[in-house]
């Protein structure tokens, strides 16, 4: 298929799957069409490992779109079918340089549409146009119009067939999804990577080049790199001093000194805050000494050193933040800020041993980043396909802890979970309040293509 027709196909399926319809399994289907059309149309492309992973998750991203029809899920299958299409034409550079080309398109893509010739197949007009009209288009035409004037009179039941038919199509509702459909589709398939994105590619190589490793260059004109290197170690031998004094006050603070449960909530959100400074400062400070030149620095053994030194102790630092987060989960229960404190935590680990890769093997600062996209996108893909209201909802129960009706309403897909607990209360005033049934009759109502699966499998007879 051709590029231009690749783009009225996929405009024409998203039309016939969003006229009229909210987001729900139309989205989930939509996906997987895509991915399908991805994998049939480019499976010469597909080189690699990560282009069957990227074809997994967006089918199963596509999945949990239909089943949840909520943010993490969208965010999921947006960005697996946007990698896969990315790593497919563009498997040569980097994946960091999506994130840019995605705002660039959405906004390039409404002037180049009226660009033609980059999209639509140049044809020279033949002699024999008008004849192929008149035979294949006119003449049927004119046949068909005729001898269906001729039965109608013959028959009024054939006649009622087209008489009594009427066409119930809002043609303004129409036109704008497909126009929005083949904006998407346009954008997806004839999507424009700019000169400067190939000529900035080799900057974000996970290697340097062997200009680099031959040429140490100083930061600063006024200091040349000697001075510059004794500054980076008295600059870390002091933060890792510094670091050293926190981490004991900091844990005696958490584990010793005795506080108040009602100031539980507060300490823990300062401390929290100053380990996500810390560590965002941390990493800052690796990447400004190890951007170029001291990693292949002979001289700089001492430097590494008091990094290697620093980033544990920063993973110490982390470590002490997650047992703290795990107190306050033990007397308050789960939420999902609670749960997105240890996600944030166990990335920062992430990044300081990937940090901790990239000096003792040399790599540039894109490396850290590059990984990085990678686990972030694993995370969203871990948001988007368990369902953390209804984990919460079964922790929070089984402890006794974080079962305030208000709150287990607020949490989603906890639906059947949360009406058992509210019967053991035996509190009718509690059951009537937050416990909406209407609500999950109305998802169960929905046409199928803007349902969201989960309501279908909610048992309202336990409501």
């Amino acid at each position: 298929m051709k590029k231009h027709q690749i783009i009225l196909v996929s405009s024409l399926v998203f039309a016939l799957l969003f006229y009229k319809e909210a987001l729900g399994v139309n989205l989930g289907i939509f996906g997987i069409f895509l991915t399908a059309m991805i994998c049939f149309l480019y499976q010469d492309r597909f080189v690699s490992r990560t282009h069957l992973i990227l074809v997994i998750t967006s089918v199963l991203s596509s999945i949990a779109f239909a089943w949840y029809g909520d943010f993490p899920s969208f965010l999921a299958l947006a960005l697996s079918v946007l990698f896969l299409q990315f790593k497919t034409q563009h498997n040569e550079i980097k994946i960091l340089q999506i994130f840019p080309l995605i705002f660039l398109n959405g906004i390039a893509s409404l002037g180049r549409i009226f660009i033609f010739s980059q999209w639509l197949p140049k044809k020279e007009v033949k002699n024999d146009t008008l004849k192929k009209f008149i035979a294949y288009l006119f003449i049927p035409t004119l046949f068909l119009v005729l001898f269906f004037t001729v039965y109608s009179f013959g028959s009024d039941h054939f006649s009622s067939l087209f008489k009594d038919y009427t066409l119930d199509i809002d043609l303004p509702v129409l036109f704008l999804i497909s126009m929005v459909g083949f904006y998407i589709s346009f954008s997806f398939w004839n999507y424009w990577v700019p000169e400067i994105s190939f000529q900035y590619n080799s900057k974000l190589n996970n290697d340097f080049d062997s200009s680099v490793k031959n040429n140490h260059k100083n930061t600063f004109s006024f200091l040349d790199l000697d001075f510059e290197r004794r500054s980076g170690e008295i600059t870390l031998l002091l933060l890792n001093a510094m670091l050293l004094v926190f981490i004991a006050t900091y844990n005696y603070e958490q584990f010793f000194e005795s506080s108040e449960i009602s100031k539980l909530s507060a300490d823990t959100h300062e401390r929290v805050n100053a380990v996500i400074f810390s560590i965002i400062m941390a990493v800052g400070v690796i990447l400004f000494y190890f951007k170029s030149g001291f990693n292949f620095d002979e001289k700089a053994a001492r430097l590494k050193n008091l990094s290697k030194i620093w980033i544990a102790l920063n993973i110490v630092l982390i470590i002490s933040a997650l047992l703290k987060n795990a107190e306050y989960v033990s007397f308050f229960g789960l939420t999902y800020k609670r749960l997105g404190v240890f996600a944030f935590l166990i990335l920062a680990v992430i990044g300081l041993v990937l940090t901790f890769y990239k000096i003792v093997k040399q790599k540039t600062n894109a490396f850290l980043f590059n990984k990085m996209v990678w686990f972030f996108y694993g995370t969203i893909l871990l948001c988007s396909y368990i369902n953390w209201g209804n984990l919460i909802t079964t922790y929070n129960i089984a402890v006794n802890k974080g079962v305030e009706p208000y709150f287990l309403f607020e949490l989603n897909f906890n639906d059947e979970q949360r009406a058992t607990y509210f019967r053991t209360l035996k509190n009718e005033t509690i059951t009537k309040q937050y416990h909406n049934e209407n609500s999950i009759l109305s998802h169960k109502n929905d046409s199928f293509l803007s349902k969201a699966l989960y309501y279908e499998f909610v048992d309202t007879q336990t409501k």
